[in-house]
C-alpha cells in the first residue's frame, strides 16, 4: 500500500507545489512533460519515458483549481530533471518554485550538490538560482544542453565546541 501523499506547499495564490509519488501521479506528471518535451520540443517518446522515474522523487505544480501545470524530478544521484511548465504558466514563478523545492528536497536527503542538464536557452534561469556552468555544450535529443551544478549548504560541525553544542 502506498503512503499518503505529502502535504501541499503553497507557493502563491495561483498554484501549489507538492512532492508526489510516481505510481500515484504518473499520469498527472506526464500530462505536463509530454506536451512540453514531446509535442513542443520534438523529443522522442522513448527518450522522455526513460524508465528512471520510479527511482526518483517527483514534484508536481498544480493550479489553484487542481490542474497539473509543472513537473520536476530529483534522481538519487542529485540530478534535477524533467523540469517542465505548461506554456500558459511560464513566466509566473512556477519553474522557480519547482526548482527551489527540488533543491530543498535534495538538502533534506543530505545531498551536498545538485546538477541539471540545462537546455542552453534556459541556462540563465538556472544561473539566477545559483547554478554554475561546468562543461562544454552537448546535444541531447537534438537540443543543445549544458551541465550546471549548485552546491547545497548542508552545515557540518567543524569544531569540537560546535559538536558539543548539538
Amino acid at each position: 500500500m502506498l503512503p499518503p501523499p505529502k502535504p501541499h506547499h503553497t507557493v502563491s495564490g495561483d498554484f501549489t507545489v507538492q512532492e508526489v509519488l510516481w505510481p500515484r501521479e504518473a499520469e498527472a506528471l506526464r500530462s505536463v512533460r509530454e506536451p512540453v518535451f514531446v509535442e513542443e520540443q520534438g523529443v522522442p517518446m522513448e527518450l522522455e519515458r526513460d524508465g528512471v522515474d520510479i527511482a526518483c522523487l517527483h514534484l508536481l505544480a498544480r493550479s489553484a483549481d487542481g490542474h497539473p501545470i509543472g513537473a520536476a524530478r530529483l534522481a538519487p544521484d542529485g540530478r534535477i530533471g524533467r523540469m517542465a511548465v505548461l506554456l500558459p504558466w511560464r513566466g509566473r514563478g512556477v519553474g522557480r518554485a519547482l526548482l527551489d523545492a527540488a533543491v530543498k528536497l535534495a538538502k533534506k536527503q543530505g545531498m551536498v550538490k545538485v546538477e541539471v542538464s540545462a537546455q542552453c536557452h534556459a541556462s540563465a534561469f538556472y544561473a539566477k538560482a545559483g547554478f554554475q556552468e561546468t562543461d562544454e555544450v552537448f546535444m541531447d535529443a537534438g537540443i543543445p544542453h549544458i551541465r550546471m551544478v549548485k552546491r547545497i549548504a548542508n552545515h557540518v560541525p567543524e569544531t569540537e565546541s560546535e559538536l558539543e553544542s548539538r
